[in-house]
């Protein structure tokens, strides 16, 4: 799932400017889940606009709102009277609902209120660690479900470099080798054969090299 921070008080007000109806719109999604942009966040944000701007002598009204998915069109499309009544749209939304509510609503001006991270899982409460990178060629099926792309700072695809050690990325000494983790995962199934493939170069252009990327399903289109 995607995970976000929440931007600093500070470049939201200054994205903000001197706009006297502020909408902050929430994402009932993935930066919920991350508590960084759902309707508890939007809120609390809301607020905290709504005093800072007392607090410089220059009151203005806001308000908040949250939708399900902003990634979705037909979901933003329940917000359209919130959006009418704002003068500028604060999305805690990842990057991707906030460009959909710019192209939604495109008399109004949606600015981010989060910077979208990366897409993880979370690991405990509160902590979440990156695990794709949506490079468009899956490849767990020969590394025992952990991503070397993701999860390696080089993103080898034969195994480790030299400069791991004790299991450590070399990079990072706090982050666990991905392919020590490959290694022991392997081990563990009794499928150390797979590591004796040799992965060819890989192929970058399903990922970013080709540009921007589309997926297009005939079988559902209207």
């Amino acid at each position: 799932m995607i995970r976000a921070q929440q931007k600093s008080l500070s470049e939201i007000e200054s994205m903000v400017g001197e706009a006297q109806r502020v909408l902050v719109l929430g994402c009932g999604t993935c930066t919920a889940v991350c508590f960084a942009g759902g309707e508890r966040e939007a809120r609390i944000l809301a607020g905290a606009l709504r005093v800072s701007s007392r607090i410089r002598g220059k009151p203005r009204e806001v308000r908040h709102g949250v939708v399900q998915r902003q990634c979705e069109p037909e979901f933003v499309r329940e917000a359209e009277d919130l959006v009418s009544w704002a003068d500028i749209v604060v999305s805690t939304a990842c990057g991707i609902g906030c460009q959909v509510m710019n192209e939604r609503f495109p008399e109004k001006l949606t600015v981010p209120g989060v910077n979208t991270a990366f897409l993880g899982a979370p690991i405990e409460h509160g902590v979440f660690d990156e695990r794709c990178q949506a490079c468009g060629q899956c490849i767990l099926d020969t590394t025992g479900g952990i991503c070397p792309i993701a999860r390696c700072a080089k993103s080898m695809l034969n195994g480790p470099c030299g400069g791991s050690q004790n299991g450590k990325c070399e990079v990072n000494p706090a982050v666990p080798c991905a392919w020590q983790l490959i290694y022991d995962r392997l081990l563990a199934l009794d499928r150390l054969d797979l590591m004796t493939r040799n992965v060819e170069a890989k192929d970058w252009r399903p990922a970013r090299d080709g540009g921007q990327r589309r997926i297009v399903r005939e079988d559902l289109r209207l």
